[in-house]
């Protein structure tokens, strides 16, 4: 009886340690796949704040102005006022006669 106490104590001990083997190998290569990732995070930061800065000079409004007065004939860009707006009773909207009968109370 004591024999199989010790057979399947080792046993056990046995099998806790392989698992604790795996366990570390599987740790560590968890690791080196998060740090691999943190590279990658880094490095998609630094591309997000390049992009950013890219997108600041190009929406500079004094780059824009002197670009539409370049290309003015070409583009035939008018400054933008008052004028170029409709109010909503002006907006021409296309027929639809179900939109019409709902909008008489044809639908109620």
């Amino acid at each position: 009886m004591k024999t199989l106490f010790h057979l399947v104590t080792a046993t056990a001990v046995l099998a806790l340690a392989v698992w604790a083997y795996r366990q570390n190998y599987e740790t560590q290569a968890r690791l080196k796949e998060v740090d691999g990732l943190h590279v990658e995070i880094a490095g998609l930061r630094g591309r997000a704040s390049m992009l950013r800065a890219e997108w600041a000079y190009l929406n500079k409004p004094e780059r824009l102005d002197d670009l539409a007065n370049l290309n003015f004939d070409r583009l035939r860009l008018l400054e933008l006022g008052p004028g170029n707006f409709l109010r909503i009773d002006q907006i021409p909207y296309p027929a639809d006669p179900d939109l019409a009968a709902s909008l008489e109370g044809g639908d109620e």
